[in-house]
């Protein structure tokens, strides 16, 4: 061999042995135990891969010391389709480390985080990414046990083009922890990440994102939050719960999400450039500020339809020397250049009362526009705004202005500008130089790219028709063999039995064509009981209660008796129910705690000789501000010789976290309803703690009164055209509510 080849292949060793020292590596794992050694090993560069597929019941603890050029990377074989279920979870801690394109779902973690920026109290992640990762509907089967989805410990992480979407347990979907001070003026980026629908939780503990908790309300976090679109996330009122200082709120995107971005501790907080669009949907808000040198400016807000916290533009009176766990009064702070239409109420001096007694003080609320159509008294004050310097505001001419100084007027002229939102006049928006109207972040352009937002609910009626024979369990068989959104049409005039529980497991319509209603009877002591995931609507069916055993406690329909995560909903229209006399208290409908409906509707409907309730609303007792139904509907219906109450609601306690219950009663007629010799509360409709109740049109005859129990949150209670016949006069604890055309005879 010549000495050149033999110089040049020497050359070649060297050139190769540098090249695979200094090199990363890709380690392909398909088990947990692989996983694990390729963590011990990790190099600087090195990437950890997942093998496509399930990967079932796995605690991934990803530990590694990257740098800013060669980060640590965990991520998908292909981004997607690596799915991590069962009991889960996934922890990082060390230097520059990056997560990619993994999805969790079909189940929950058995702690209390999904996705952990910590690998115990002291191991951290620092400089580190988060990105292109999915949970969807990763959560815990029992409603009301708390968990995070995703717990952002350490300084300097961002997370990015991620999509967080139906979070049906208690517990904040994305927390900045702040329990040391390894976590504090932390500046991390939470940035272009779709936060998809949330569902009512019924129940403090529902935010969407939380940065700090009050323990640690006047430190520091420095964290930026940009460009997120928050989807129809209404878990309860506090969409964002702010409770730090020194955090950024800049060009994120709320669409239909009930609740608001609330400033509930931290002082210097900026809020800017952020698109709210509430499209009249209920309880749609805005901003609140709580606290001290807060900036709102430059916000866009459309269609909010929320009162009290929840208004587009929400100033909170505060607590004198207030603990870090209520009210900072708000002071230095600013509410200018933005605009405001067709929301409905700017709340000023918000939530006054004996103990939050400080107003706002050296404020300025300046440059805005407020035009609206519906809603002509769109402010409201409190208490006393001379602390608040208002100056340039313009609002609707026929709008009343309880302010005074600082407002000019203008006409309602609302125009569809060329992205699609709803604007006023250029030479407005020009005044206070607001610049273009449009987006700063559409959905399409957040969340993990390959993951689909589309909307998965299933609507009554969107699947086949099933003719249903009369017979025994014919209908407990169909609905057994039924598919989401199918409708079963039973015989006119036909005769149903059950002989097992007729399981509702997801939407599902049972009717009857006009004509004869078919006749339901059961042998068991529930007709029908909803289950996870169920939703039921009814029409033109008769139920009798003749076939029912001898039971107490009977029901017509009833929830699990275990938790069920997942909402559902009631509709029952033209229904007869007779007979349900057997023995006692045998009600139509019971709820079970740990479930909650988004509606319940009974209407047009005939009910008669029911010895308990017609619907049970009142099983969450522990009086932490839960309840068992957001919307709930009486409207039409004919009750007569019911021993217990039509309607008995219970929200206990003195949280303020939640929208409802919400219940409309119209155009009922009531006959010897109530007045069974062991009925508990003596009433013919029992409702405590109901956040908006309006009573219309309605004939009591020979029955028990109708009882209310006002308590905080500042209800709103209306009683008009009901006629009352040897019935006892409303019974309520206060006189906080309206009453007109009320009469006894």
């Amino acid at each position: 061999m010549n000495h050149i080849l033999v110089s040049r292949l020497n050359i070649l060793g060297v050139a190769l042995l540098l090249f695979f020292s200094s090199s990363a590596f890709a380690t392909l794992v398909s088990n947990i135990e692989a996983f694990n050694q390729a963590v011990e090993t990790a190099k600087p560069g090195d990437t950890i891969t997942l093998a496509n597929g399930e990967w079932t019941n796995v605690e991934l603890v990803f530990k590694g010391e990257g740098t800013e050029s060669k980060p640590i990377t965990l991520n998908a074989q292909t981004p997607g389709e690596v799915i991590i279920t069962g009991q889960s979870n996934l922890s990082l801690s060390g230097k520059y480390l990056v997560v990619d394109g993994l999805v969790f779902t079909r189940g929950h973690t058995p702690t209390g985080e999904v996705i952990a920026f910590k690998t115990s109290p002291t191991e951290l992640a620092n400089y580190s990414r988060l990105t292109n990762v999915v949970i969807d509907d990763f959560s815990h089967p029992e409603r009301e046990l708390s968990d995070l989805w995703l717990a952002i410990y350490g300084k300097h992480n961002r997370i990015d083009h991620n999509s967080f979407i139906n979070k049906r347990n208690r517990g904040v979907t994305v927390a900045v922890r702040m329990n040391s001070k390894e976590s504090r003026e932390n500046h991390h980026v939470i940035e272009y990440n779709y936060f998809g629908p949330r569902q009512v939780l019924g129940a403090n503990g529902g935010e969407t994102l939380r940065i700090g908790t009050s323990h640690f309300s006047r430190e520091y976090a420095n964290t930026l939050v940009q460009y997120n679109y928050f989807d129809r996330t209404s878990g309860e009122h506090e969409i964002i719960s702010n409770k730090s200082s020194g955090n950024t709120f800049l060009g994120n995107v709320f669409f239909e999400a009930q609740g608001t971005l609330t400033m509930r501790h931290g002082h210097y907080t900026r809020v800017e450039n952020n698109y709210f669009l509430g499209n009249r949907k209920p309880n749609t808000g805005g901003i609140r500020i709580i606290n001290e040198h807060q900036t709102v400016k430059n916000n866009y807000l459309y269609g909010l339809t929320g009162r009290r916290f929840r208004g587009a533009l929400v100033i909170m009176n505060g607590v004198p020397n207030s603990p870090p766990n209520r009210y900072d009064p708000v002071i230095d702070s600013v509410m200018n250049n933005n605009i405001v239409i067709d929301s409905d109420y700017i709340q000023l001096g918000a939530g006054a009362d004996e103990e939050r007694s400080a107003p706002p003080k050296s404020s300025e609320m300046q440059n805005n526009i407020i035009l609206g159509k519906y809603n002509d008294t769109p402010i409201t004050v409190f208490d006393d705004v001379s602390g608040i310097n208002f100056k340039g505001n313009v609002l609707t001419q026929t709008s009343e202005n309880p302010i005074g100084k600082g407002f000019t007027t203008a006409p309602y002229k609302v125009m569809k500008n060329e992205y699609g939102l709803m604007i006023p006049e250029q030479s407005l928006i020009d005044d206070i130089d607001f610049g273009e109207i449009k987006l700063p972040v559409t959905k399409d352009k957040v969340g993990a790219p390959y993951y689909d937002k589309k909307d998965g609910k299933v609507a009554f009626g969107s699947g086949k028709e099933i003719a249903v024979s009369q017979g025994i369990d014919t209908l407990a068989n169909a609905l057994e063999n039924s598919k989401p959104g199918d409708t079963l049409v039973l015989e006119n005039g036909g005769e149903y039995l059950l002989t097992r529980f007729a399981n509702i497991n997801h939407p599902v319509t049972v009717m009857a064509k006009p004509g004869a209603k078919p006749v339901i009877r059961s042998e068991k002591p529930s007709f029908i009981v909803i289950r996870n995931g169920g939703a039921l609507t009814l029409n033109n069916l008769w139920f009798d209660g003749a076939a029912s055993p001898d039971y107490k406690g009977n029901s017509i329909i009833r929830t699990s008796r275990s938790s069920m995560n997942i909402n559902y909903s009631l509709l029952v229209d033209n229904v007869k129910v007779t007979d349900l006399n057997i023995n006692g208290y045998f009600y139509f409908f019971k709820a079970y705690p740990g479930t909650f409906a988004d509606e319940i509707v009974i209407a047009n409907s005939d009910m008669s000789n029911i010895t308990g309730a017609i619907l049970s609303l009142n099983k969450e007792t522990e009086d932490l501000g839960v309840y068992s139904v957001e919307n709930l509907t009486i409207e039409g219906n004919t009750f007569t010789d019911v021993k217990e109450e039509v309607v008995t609601v219970y929200r206990g306690g003195f949280d303020e976290s939640t929208f409802g219950p919400m219940v409309r009663v119209k155009g009922n007629t009531l006959q010897n309803v109530g007045t069974g010799k062991t009925h508990r509360t003596g009433a013919s409709m029992y409702f405590h703690g109901v956040q908006n109740l309006h009573i219309d049109d309605t004939t009591l005859t020979d029955s028990a009164p109708i009882s209310l129990y006002l308590t905080n949150g500042e209800p709103i209670t209306v009683i008009e055209n009901v006629s009352h016949h040897n019935t006892p006069k409303i019974r309520a604890n206060n006189e906080e509510y309206s009453v007109e055309n009320v009469s006894y005879q």
